[in-house]
């Protein structure tokens, strides 16, 4: 599994708005968590930073958290580019309503050499790893079969077709990749569901591993998160 962050929001103060960030910026431009502290601050017009307590960007998204402000939040993204995943897990990633999603298409990309995840409770198994590894190959094997008869069967038929019907043989364990994009706010509620004891194995560890990330890009809102080790040796988070 591998998470590499890709992109996130840039800020730049309006030159006409009486306020600055409390980081020291040569360039003028800012991340994420500047921006979500200027969209709360517009809300109210409170440029002079009257109150101590919400002067620095740290205290006025802590703020933001512990009232419930939470729209504010959404104009500042984070993306990552997500590679060495099942479809299994994806299949659950992409209930997450709030984000923006391109994944590798098996309509178009051919499986014929695609790797298959294996999940830890099967990978723990000797007799059990040995099945899935015979069970997932058969698959495998069961696809390029297909698709070289489909191209015997019909051969005017574009390539796209015969993949994305061979591509039915294939399980949720195949390997993929893909793209998140999501706001502050969706990953912290993604993070709150997945990255939790009771998630399942796979996501939980994206989790963690986006959750990890995320603490470096904007610590003043994820690093309410706290990470800690399970008894299977395995990470979780929650908040304190």
């Amino acid at each position: 599994m591998r998470v590499e962050h890709i992109a996130q929001s840039a800020f730049m103060p309006p030159e006409d708005v009486p306020w600055r960030p409390d980081v020291e910026n040569e360039s003028g431009m800012y991340n994420g968590s500047q921006l979500v502290e200027f969209a709360g601050r517009a809300c109210y017009q409170s440029w002079s930073k009257p109150n101590p307590a919400t002067a620095t960007n740290e205290g006025y998204l802590g703020h933001i958290m512990d009232v419930g402000h939470w729209s504010v939040m959404e104009h500042a993204s984070v993306t990552f580019y997500i590679t060495g995943v099942s479809r299994s897990l994806t299949h659950e990633l992409v209930r997450h309503r709030h984000f923006s999603y391109s994944q590798l298409s098996q309509r178009y990309v051919d499986e014929s050499n695609t790797e298959f995840i294996t999940p830890p409770l099967i990978a723990e198994n000797e007799r059990a790893a040995s099945m899935f590894y015979l069970m997932t190959h058969d698959a495998q094997n069961a696809y390029r079969t297909l698709a070289d008869m489909l191209k015997e069967e019909f051969p005017d038929k574009p390539r796209k077709e015969i993949r994305q019907a061979a591509r039915a043989v294939l399980p949720n364990a195949t390997e993929t990749k893909i793209v998140v994009t999501g706001n502050y706010r969706a990953w912290w509620n993604m993070l709150l569901l997945r990255a939790t004891e009771a998630a399942d194995v796979e996501i939980r560890e994206l989790s963690i591993m986006i959750l990890q990330q995320l603490q470096d890009i904007a610590p003043a809102v994820f690093g309410r998160f706290e990470i800690f080790d399970l008894a299977d040796g395995t990470k979780a988070a929650r908040l304190p």
